[in-house]
């Protein structure tokens, strides 16, 4: 709660923990931070290995940070078949995010969980909502179609595309997208933009044949995370999006669903 950084660690390595003993120290500690969590505006993002997840983070969590706000960043990283283990590698490549004080990026092994996030993801979300972060970014293993795990955890689920990724055949396939709040067209520069712009325009008809909630209409946009470019759109959008929830009581609603969903996994595990 006072903001010490290796406190914070040390506490997800708690609940992340499965020995039977660090089970029961985790949910006396969860219990006794859930009334300093719920306050943050939570962001799953997605897309294929080599897509730019790390790079977009970069950019988009220093945005966030030139705002006034403070980031947390929870990384998934695949885990072995073989041999079982993780590089955890993804501090490396987010450098000036990793040095940030208002910035805490933690990478954590997918393990047996299926659906693109770690088994604890969501008890370390709400550890960095109660350390003061307002907005946690959840960044998925990036298996494709079937990473939908994260959108039972997060207000907004950002689909990170490459140019020419697809047609309108593409778009429509049932699944991932279907989940999606926003697709941003990644590594729209140079000699691919013109590329991104086509891409844009059939995803766009694409998801306007998808099923949608309520108030608000999937959005299709362009961006370059290695220039910066359209990164601060993208925030406007989640913004907009956020206001909107929240003055129609889609928000706590979402948040509610996802709790039960969350006590009925926890008692099957």
């Amino acid at each position: 709660l006072s903001g010490n950084r290796r406190a914070r660690a040390k506490a997800i390595t708690l609940v992340e923990s499965s020995r039977p003993e660090d089970r029961e120290a985790s949910q006396v500690l969860l219990n006794q931070l859930l009334p300093h969590t719920g306050k943050s505006l939570r962001i799953g993002i997605t897309g294929v290995p080599g897509v730019g997840k790390s790079t977009f983070i970069e950019a988009f969590g220093q945005h966030l940070i030139s705002e006034g706000h403070k980031v947390a960043v929870l990384a998934v990283d695949p885990s072995s078949p073989m041999a079982g283990g993780s590089i955890l590698g993804d501090k490396t490549r987010m450098e000036l995010l990793s040095r940030d004080p208002n910035a805490f990026i933690r990478p954590s092994p997918a393990g047996r969980a299926l659906g693109g996030v770690a088994l604890k993801t969501r008890e370390s979300m709400l550890l960095c909502e109660a350390a003061g972060f307002d907005v946690v970014l959840v960044e998925t293993v990036g298996v494709g179609q079937s990473e939908h795990q994260v959108s039972s955890m997060v207000d907004f689920f950002l689909m990170l595309l490459l140019p020419g990724g697809g047609d309108e055949l593409q778009g429509i396939k049932k699944g991932i997208l279907e989940l999606a709040d926003a697709i941003m067209i990644n590594k729209a520069d140079g000699e691919s933009a013109s590329l991104a712009r086509k891409t844009k325009l059939h995803y766009q008809s694409a998801m306007s044949l998808l099923a949608s909630n309520d108030f608000w209409k999937p959005e299709v946009h362009t961006c370059s995370a290695l220039e910066h470019d359209g990164i601060a759109d993208c925030w406007s959008m989640m913004k907009r999006y956020q206001q909107e929830a929240t003055e129609r009581g889609a928000l706590s609603q979402t948040r509610a669903e996802q709790n039960l969903q969350w006590m009925t996994q926890h008692f099957r595990s």
